[in-house]
């Protein structure tokens, strides 16, 4: 990886990216006005919009320090990565393990000028950077970056965090997470979290439909069909649960409500 950010010029600043509205939710400055333009609609929409980004962020810190620490992962792809926010997969799976290995994915340019630069792995492990669309399985799994390293006969951490409302029913969702599934080795595991409409239908559809007119696909699901991502898996405790209720660390402070975070999270393992 390079220690440069060379910024492609095809960023499409003319249209919101999901990663960069993420950005801007989480309060950052790596993001255009047509970004801002949605995000400012959607909270509109949705007061709380601001809040499940930041609980994303903090399920993954405990997932993937689970994972490195508890059930001994040393390998991971996530895809969705979005823009590099401080503490990374490869930061937290390191400080358990400096050999920790890490993948990261996403389609956007801007992520990717700046995953280039800014997601590099300490002097043990390693990271590499994707430019893939996650619906596009196969040139993902086939890419030359992710096999230098991901050994595909190792358990892997599969993270789709925030990932999946962002695949419409259209692209039959269940069958991409499968398909990954499949390419991975009995022992691995998956991690995912998923924006849900069961607490507050009406607020996240507004939400939903201003993604829509922007050109986005985003699909809020009720928690039986989260649960069905990890159908043939065995769930690892809690089981599939809004993000605070999914191992909260001890000094988490103030609980949002479940109505605030309108996210389910989960993990499991691969038998």
């Amino acid at each position: 990886m390079t220690d440069e950010i060379a910024v492609p010029a095809n960023l499409h600043a003319d249209r919101p990216h999901p990663a960069r509205v993420y950005d801007f939710l989480l309060g950052g400055k790596d993001n255009f006005a047509a970004d801002r333009a949605a995000a400012e609609a959607g909270l509109r929409a949705n007061p709380n919009s601001r809040i499940p980004p930041r609980e994303n962020r903090a399920f993954l810190r405990r997932v993937v320090r689970h994972l490195a620490a508890e059930a001994g992962i040393r390998q991971f792809l996530d895809i969705g990565t979005g823009i590099p926010t401080a503490p990374n997969v490869h930061q937290v799976a390191q400080e358990v393990a400096p050999e920790a290995r890490v993948v990261y994915v996403d389609n956007d340019p801007m992520v990717l000028a700046h995953a280039r630069a800014l997601l590099t792995s300490g002097g043990q492990g390693r990271t590499e950077y994707i430019d893939a669309d996650l619906r596009n399985v196969d040139a993902l799994l086939a890419s030359k970056e992710l096999r230098a390293v991901i050994d595909l006969d190792q358990p892997v951490g599969l993270l789709l965090i925030a990932i999946m409302h962002f695949v419409g029913d259209d692209d039959d969702p269940y069958a991409i997470v499968g398909r990954l599934l499949d390419a991975l080795p009995s022992g691995s595991y998956l991690a995912l979290s998923h924006l849900t409409g069961d607490f507050d239908p009406g607020a996240w559809e507004g939400v939903a439909a201003v993604y829509r007119r922007s050109g986005v696909t985003m699909q809020v699901r009720s928690k039986p069909q989260i649960e069905r991502f990890f159908d043939g898996l065995d769930m690892i405790e809690p089981g599939v649960q809004v993000l605070p209720a999914w191992r909260p660390d001890a000094d988490s402070g103030e609980t949002p409500t479940d109505t605030q975070v309108s996210v389910y999270g989960g993990l499991a393992r691969k038998p």
